[in-house]
């Protein structure tokens, strides 16, 4: 059996980042579990259905993302969310590392380490087209 290709939306930010947001539960799995590097950060909207999303660093970069760039990569969350048309949006953010699967849970069921939660107003980086 052929795997499916990974779908995913992606958002290019200034000076190489991206925002990455899985399609359906299978690639939610895949972006957060497989693909995600362990420094990256990880985001999903608190308490109901919606992607999960990767802050992606460029390729050997070391820094850490700014105040800015988490709050951008935080509304993507909500954007694709059932929250997308509530005003403020709790949206839990961890480093990749820090998110698992539980054993014998769903496709795009994961648990968390060390959250921090951020309340965001749902919406796309700004130039994007969903």
């Amino acid at each position: 059996m052929k795997k499916k290709e990974l779908q995913v939306y992606e958002y290019p930010l200034d000076d190489g980042w991206s925002i990455v947001a899985g399609h359906s539960d299978s690639d939610n799995d895949r972006l957060s579990l497989k693909i995600a590097r362990p420094e990256e950060w990880w985001f999903h909207v608190r308490g109901m259905p919606g992607s999960h999303v990767i802050l992606r660093c460029p390729e050997g970069v070391k820094k850490e993302p700014d105040k800015e760039m988490l709050r951008q990569a935080a509304s993507v969350a909500a954007w694709h969310s059932k929250a997308r048309s509530g005003g403020v949006v709790a949206v839990a953010c961890t480093k990749a590392k820090f998110v698992s699967k539980p054993r014998g849970a769903k496709p795009g069921t994961v648990s968390l380490r060390k959250e921090t939660v951020l309340k965001v107003r749902p919406g796309l980086p700004t130039g994007s087209r969903n």
